[in-house]
C-alpha cells in the first residue's frame, strides 16, 4: 500500500509519495547500524511493522550470507590498480537574474 503526502507551496500542490522499505532493505539498514542479531531483528521489525518472530528467520539466512566475503568485479580492479575511491563532486549553479 503506497501513501502520499500533498503539500502546497508557491508554485502549487506537491505530491510525495511514501513508499515503506522493503524487508531486505529494512535489514540492510539495520545491518548497518548495529552487528547483534536481535538488534537487528527488532529495527527491522519496527521499520517494516511486522512481528520479530516473522522477520527473524530472515535475518538469520541474510546475516549467515553477509558474513561470507563478497568483492565485487569493479572493487577487484580498482584495488589491483591501486587506486582509492573516486570522489564526486556536484555543485548547483543559481540562477542567471535579468538586470532590469
Amino acid at each position: 500500500m503506497l501513501g502520499t503526502k500533498k503539500s502546497s507551496n508557491r508554485f502549487g500542490q506537491r505530491v510525495t509519495r511514501v513508499e515503506p522499505p522493503s524487508l531486505e532493505e529494512a535489514i540492510a539498514a539495520a545491518q548497518g547500524l548495529t552487528e547483534d542479531i536481535d538488534s537487528q531483528v527488532e529495527i527491522a521489525s519496527q521499520l517494516m511493522g511486522m512481528p520479530e518472530d516473522e522477520v527473524r528467520p530472515v535475518v538469520l539466512t541474510l546475516s549467515a550470507q553477509s558474513r561470507q566475503p563478497q568483492r565485487s568485479a569493479v572493487a577487484d580492479r580498482i584495488l589491483d590498480r591501486g587506486e582509492g575511491a573516486k570522489v564526486v563532486v556536484v555543485e548547483r549553479r543559481r540562477p542567471r537574474l535579468a538586470a532590469r
